[in-house]
């Protein structure tokens, strides 16, 4: 622990978030990012990483290659922040201390009187020679590793000695080397290290792009001029490099394919970590917005009467979390529910009543409404004449109350969150689908359907879009945009195996 404490009830911790994989972030990290209020975060470290729920933290993703004064900046807000008593997390990729400016960091923060701890991450060496299959020291090969950037800073006082470099008995890795690897490889070839010398490089190491170069430094110049990779990539120079041929990662089916997530902000993150899992690289961009509803009241009034009610019927996760946390948030608690049996329209609905503790009567054999209001209809005997209440949203479909009035049975309904559209996409995301750079985008709703038809109009159809269920697909196809996979379970993991399907035929 560094600086003083007395001076602020707030913290400051510096964590490293690794080479780019989410799963390689350490358990203290993790919980350092449980434990934030303000997460400040490199561009480059994964998006799962930064998936909250709504209002449970801020997120600030900072942009490459931010200036002197835009990083300054930061470091001010972030101290204003931990004077205020948050806890703030500096989430920076790789190792705080290889090549991530912790020293100026470190000053500003020791300067403000804020207290802060380091938390160190697997760093970009370590990825790349993991991923390429390679020990960066070996008994009889290189006892040393030399760790230098390839972008060094023009004005610097005391440059590389390319001379002592040339001479290491051992293995060099080069940070930020692709854009000015001529000029290095030409220095250490220019003082004496052999052409042969084997060189593997590494971008984007354990990442869904990631890629595995061999040559030899003699043909290192011409090699990348040859074959652009993309940054950040790490080139790791010596006899090591040369012992094993082979790539030793596994080959995942989803490696190198680009999904777009497009559920609801803080709600994606399993969804995500199942497809980078799958070696997917994974972006989001939510195309609907959840909130408390705009008058609580019926609500309210449904929670005084919960007692005359024989079904309580919740047609999404939201649905739960928002009735039973205005339930909690109103004096209650769970107890009130004994009486009445509860109907969940799928897994995710049902997990979410776990939480509570609770546990669905009913779950339907298809994830729908139509399924499961005939399950409903099944479950409640001819003889009864049950109240049911149906927690829903601020819009969908009607058909599950409208089924179940059709068969005689009382419904009461009462929107207990409310769904909004996103007006408009992230920048990069509208670049990135309108240039053909997004292979998959997920629509988990008919609201979501619509959303990212007004989202992203014609540049839809640069993509392959995987739809959660017959529902959705139709809403889709109607609007121009027929899905190319669908979902056999109706669930987010349902997609992603639909996604892997798609790239298992032939």
């Amino acid at each position: 622990m560094t600086g003083n404490e007395a001076t602020s009830s707030g913290r400051v911790y510096i964590v490293g978030a690794g080479p780019g994989d989410p799963d390689l972030l350490t358990l203290k990290g993790w919980r350092c990012l449980e434990e934030a209020d303000l997460i400040v975060a490199d561009a480059l470290v994964h998006p799962a990483l930064l998936i909250w729920p709504p209002g449970e933290k801020q997120v600030v993703v900072l942009p490459c290659h931010a200036e002197a004064a835009q990083r300054a900046a930061v470091c001010r807000q972030i101290g204003e922040a931990a004077r205020e008593g948050k806890t703030v997390v500096r989430l920076k990729g790789g190792d705080p201390g290889v090549f991530a400016r912790l020293h100026e960091e470190l000053d500003a923060f020791r300067r403000a009187g804020v207290p802060c701890e380091i938390i160190p991450g697997v760093t970009a060496a370590s990825a790349a020679a993991a991923l390429a299959g390679i020990s960066l020291t070996d008994a009889a090969r290189a006892s040393a590793v030399a760790l230098v950037t390839g972008h060094e800073r023009r004005e610097k006082k005391v440059p590389l000695d390319y001379a002592q470099l040339a001479s290491f008995p051992g293995t060099l890795v080069f940070y930020m080397g692709i854009a000015r690897a001529g000029d290095w490889s030409r220095a250490l070839l220019a003082h004496g290290r052999a052409a042969e010398t084997p060189v593997a490089v590494v971008s984007r190491a354990t990442t869904a792009g990631q890629l595995l170069i061999r040559c030899t430094l003699g043909e290192l110049a011409e090699r990348l001029e040859r074959e652009p990779i993309a940054a950040p990539a790490v080139v790791i120079v010596g006899e090591v490099a040369g012992l094993i041929e082979a790539d030793s990662s596994p080959r995942l089916p989803l490696a190198g394919v680009r999904v777009l997530v497009t559920r609801p902000e803080g709600q994606s993150a399993a969804m995500c970590q199942r497809l980078s899992a799958l070696g997917a690289e994974v972006w989001n961009q939510p195309a609907i917005e959840i909130s408390e509803p705009d008058n609580w009241q019926p609500v309210d009034d449904a929670l005084r009467r919960l007692g005359r009610f024989d079904w309580l019927v919740f047609s999404s996760p939201n649905g739960v979390r928002y009735f039973l946390e205005r339930l909690l948030a109103r004096g209650g608690d769970v107890r009130r529910l004994a009486p009445t049996r509860l109907a969940a329209i799928g897994p995710g609905t049902a997990a979410e009543l776990r939480r509570y503790h609770l546990a669905a009567d009913l779950l339907p054999e298809e994830f729908c409404a139509e399924s499961l209001a005939a399950a409903l209809i099944a479950a409640i005997p001819k003889t009864d004449s049950p109240r049911v209440l149906l927690i829903r949203a601020s819009r969908g479909r009607d058909v599950l109350a409208e089924t179940l009035r059709a068969a005689g049975i009382e419904v009461e309904q009462v929107v207990a969150y409310r769904s909004s559209d996103v007006a408009s996409p992230e920048p990069r995301n509208r670049v990135a689908l309108e240039a053909g750079k997004i292979d998959w985008v997920t629509v988990s709703s008919s609201a979501v359907a619509r959303s990212l038809a007004k989202m992203f109009g014609p540049a839809l159809r640069r993509a392959r879009l995987v739809s959660i269920s017959p529902i959705t697909s139709k809403v889709l196809t109607e609007m121009g945009f027929p899905p190319d996979a669908e979902a056999v379970e109706y669930t987010p993991a349902g997609m992603v195996e639909a996604i892997v399907a798609a790239h298992r035929r032939p």
